[in-house]
């Protein structure tokens, strides 16, 4: 999947996927849960209501990305990028967010 493709509903649990790039891609309600998604370029990319519960996000660049009732319970998030991300609804329960730059918006456009 390349910069602004569609992969809606994609079903990547589990999977290594080390620096994967998915700048700008629409991965609204895709699932994520268990994968490892360590240095993953997920800039701008939208991931509305997806399935990132237990996945390995450190260090990922999620700058402008829209999390929106995105599921990340159990995530480990640290040291990740979300400056300006939209969170609004994401559930971050049980989150590593150690070193996670935070300066996200919290609400919806």
């Amino acid at each position: 999947v390349g910069d602004t493709e569609m992969c809606a509903g994609c079903d990547f649990s589990g999977m290594d996927l080390v620096k994967v790039k998915f700048k700008e891609v629409y991965l609204e309600g895709v699932t994520f849960e268990g994968a490892n998604l360590e240095g993953a370029n997920l800039k701008s990319a939208n991931l509305k209501g997806s399935n990132l519960r237990n996945a390995n996000l450190k260090g990922a660049d999620l700058r402008h990305t829209d999390l929106y009732k995105a599921d990340l319970r159990g995530a480990d998030l640290s040291g990740a990028n979300l400056e300006d991300a939209l969170v609004s609804g994401a559930d971050l329960t049980g989150a590593n967010l150690d070193g996670t730059i935070l300066n996200a918006q919290p609400t919806a456009k």
